[in-house]
């Protein structure tokens, strides 16, 4: 089954009672029983509920895995692929990930013991020498956060599946129609649905596909010992969104193409960050394990000048000033005192996550306009 029907299709099933072709919001905290452990799968919605069902069997297709374990947030599942782990352990990741994702490990899970320990992945083959006898799980973002860094998924599982090393994949910037890391040998993908999964900006979710049933075992009981579910509205909307996953992402794609290739020839910008580039560092490797480039792109300014990326933040108009992204329509944002407020400044400038860096989410409106939003924004400075 191609992509585009799966997202229509795939673990959605009419509703056997009505026949509604959408799955009904089974908005119940429990469920009658016939008898005493008589429950037909459902006994308490914490545990288990008709809509999260059908949403965790959509993204489990979606990812080409068999398990999809869905949670009341990005942070929440990921919240849970920690949990796997016990004191002592340690996590190696990208140097260049998410804050949200470097506070959970640095200031959650640190002080119960796990150890976080972060490096620049763009080399898979430097990798290796990261590894100790504690490190237990891989913990990759690519694109990254918002470098848009590439990170070679199946070099890097490679090593892994030698060490007898889990790899979980954030697949959050490419989503499933670009990208499928559990096809190149990771164990887990986890995704903010609250992206381009959801895609209109109006459900908080988070999910982690696996393939082994070991996997998905640990973490249901996780998801239900801990409680971090969503409730069925929020997996109705994921499931609605998904809809239109492909024809979204694509048209976005397209979009972001453009604008790159725009800001790459303004006079006034300093670098421009997008896969899409042959120079882009990994390049190569972006176009053998994604299915096109992605629609987010980032620039800075020359000298690092804050003043004027503030300026320019400040007088968009159809890109609004917000965080998230995925969503149909355009965001902009600034990642130092936003999404990354969290990381230290020296820990950034290392990555090249400097203070005027600007993040575009580009949406699915018209390109021209979104081009002429952002030169009349460049006008101002």
């Amino acid at each position: 089954m191609k992509f585009g029907t799966k997202a229509i299709h795939a673990g959605v099933e009419p509703d056997p009672s009505t026949g509604a072709i959408m799955t009904p919001i089974y908005q119940t905290s429990t469920y009658v029983q016939a008898a005493p452990g008589d429950h037909k799968g459902y006994e308490y919605a914490r545990t288990k509920n008709p809509t999260r069902t059908a949403l965790e069997n959509s993204l489990a297709a979606l990812e080409n895995g068999k398990y999809g374990i869905c949670f009341a947030s990005g942070m929440a599942a990921m919240d849970a692929v920690m949990r796997l782990f016990e004191p002592g352990d340690e996590i190696l990741s990208t140097n260049d990930l998410y804050g949200g994702s470097y506070r959970l490990i640095t200031q959650i899970y640190e002080p119960f013991g796990l150890k976080g320990k972060f490096v620049d992945m763009q080399n898979a083959a430097t990798i290796e020498r990261h590894i100790t006898k504690k490190t237990k799980l891989i913990w990759l973002e690519t694109p990254t956060n918002p470098m848009l860094n590439i990170v070679d998924i199946k070099k890097i599982c490679q090593i892994a599946k030698r060490k007898k090393i889990l790899v979980c994949v954030d697949n959050t910037f490419a989503s499933p129609y670009l990208q499928n890391p559990l096809d190149l040998g990771a164990h887990m993908v986890l995704h903010s649905a609250t992206k381009y999964l959801g895609g209109h900006s109006d459900v908080i979710l988070g999910a982690v596909v696996v393939k082994t049933k070991k996997l998905a075992d640990r973490l249901h009981f996780i998801q239900n010992a801990a409680g971090a579910v969503p409730g069925p509205q929020d997996c109705f909307l994921t499931l609605r969104g998904i809809k239109t996953l492909h024809v979204r992402v694509e048209q976005a794609c397209r979009n972001a193409k453009r604008i790159a290739k725009y800001l790459t020839k303004h006079p006034k910008v300093g670098k421009v960050y997008y896969p899409g580039f042959k120079d882009h560092p990994n390049h190569n490797i972006a176009t053998e394990q994604m299915r096109n480039y992605g629609a987010m792109v980032s620039f800075d300014f020359e000298n690092d000048n804050i003043k004027t990326a503030n300026k320019v933040l400040k007088s968009t108009k159809l890109f609004a000033l917000a965080e998230s992204l995925g969503g149909v329509e355009s965001l902009i944002g600034h990642p130092a005192t936003m999404t990354h407020g969290s990381i230290p400044k020296k820990e950034r400038m290392k990555v090249g996550l400097t203070d005027s860096l600007i993040r575009l989410s580009i949406g699915i409106e018209n390109v021209d306009d979104l081009i002429e939003d952002l030169e009349q924004a460049f006008e101002n400075i």
